[in-house]
């Protein structure tokens, strides 16, 4: 063997510094891509294919996009609005002690105590009334309002908090909410009747139009009825815009079941799944108030007797009966137990409570 033998048989294949590059690599990417094939072999996790549904779960988007309802801006309800909307479920009968509106003989204690003193109790709650009404999404305003306006029926003279003006938008884009749309339009008529307008939290004047069905009433809005001119003589207001007012003003005098939930207005961000209803919550700030002492034949909660022919109807009927109110030989439990700012989720949530507390 010469030296250029010896030589040839000694030399590196490494000629070049790309080829060390490319050497280090592999020595690094080898081990470790077979420590995976290794690995996914013996844990049999298999190789994820373009359908697998975990590779789904991981692209999917982390939220969505949802309509959401337009709803009237807080602390804006005049004093009739909030007795229609909440005092009227007691204070319109008597129920569990609460001073009938007009009753002169029963309010007069009450008014002499001053109004200070009256509001403070209608925030706190006292005795049988719980806390606002039963509505905790009234304002400290809005409780004023609805104090001074059941006392001006037995002769006092307590004036109503104003009421802020809504912020001023665009009516031809279609942004304004149903109670914005009666403020500014429908209330010339419909807040004192005039020529045979149903008043906004009449009672009975709404539940009539309520029988005949939504669609009925929005288009006879629409198109004028009755002395009514169409849209309510201004021609500029959008269908969407009626339809709200409508649904706002059937809201304000029926049951939440009798009016469909108020047409869209903005889109905005929801997240992928509602937190549950708290019955219990639900329970303590509405029902409480007569299913605590069996008020009105409630049936009193944890009382199994009471409840036990009320379960045998089935969970379909009590959700019911819950959420359109109901008007049997014991008593009457007006919709949504008079807590119309319930949601539906939040009325079976408090009835599956009772359920629970009465098996």
């Amino acid at each position: 063997m010469n030296e250029n033998e010896a030589d040839h048989q000694h030399s590196s294949p490494i000629k070049t510094p790309k080829q060390l590059v490319v050497v280090v690599v592999l020595a690094f990417v080898v081990p470790i891509a077979a420590i995976v094939l290794i690995t996914q072999l013996v844990t049999g996790v298999p190789h994820p294919s373009g359908d697998d549904a975990m590779v789904r779960a991981r692209i999917a988007p982390v939220g969505t996009v949802e309509m959401a309802a337009a709803t009237a801006p807080q602390g804006t309800m005049t004093g009739e609005q909030v007795f229609a909307s909440t005092c009227k479920t007691c204070h319109e009968a008597g129920i569990a002690g609460a001073h009938k509106l007009g009753d002169k003989a029963a309010w007069a204690k009450v008014i002499a105590q001053g109004e200070k003193v009256t509001v403070a109790h209608a925030i706190a709650g006292i005795r049988a009334m719980p806390p606002r009404g039963g509505n905790p999404s009234l304002t400290d305003e809005e409780v004023q309002r609805g104090v001074a306006f059941m006392t001006a029926k037995a002769g006092a003279n307590w004036k109503e908090a104003p009421v802020a003006a809504a912020p001023a938008v665009a009516a031809a884009g279609g942004d304004r909410s149903g109670q914005q749309v009666v403020e500014a339009v429908c209330s010339k008529c419909h807040a004192n009747g005039t020529g045979g307008a149903p008043k906004v939290g009449d009672r009975t004047a709404w539940i009539e139009r309520a029988k005949r069905g939504l669609e009925p009433v929005v288009q006879s809005a629409l198109r004028g009825h009755a002395g009514m001119p169409a849209r309510g003589g201004m021609a500029e207001i959008s269908d969407v815009e009626i339809r709200r007012a409508v649904e706002f003003m059937m809201h304000s005098g029926t049951a939440a079941a009798a009016a469909p939930a108020a047409a869209p207005v903005v889109a905005a961000a929801a997240p992928a799944a509602a937190a549950p209803a708290d019955g219990k919550k639900v329970f303590d700030g509405a029902c409480a108030a007569c299913h605590g002492a069996g008020i009105a034949g409630a049936p009193k909660f944890g009382d199994k007797a009471a409840w036990a022919p009320r379960i045998a109807q089935g969970s379909a009927t009590l959700y019911q009966h819950a959420l359109n109110g109901f008007q049997g030989k014991s008593g009457v439990m007006p919709p949504k137990g008079g807590s119309l700012n319930l949601s539906d989720a939040e009325v079976k949530a408090a009835v599956d409570t009772m359920v629970a507390a009465g098996r």
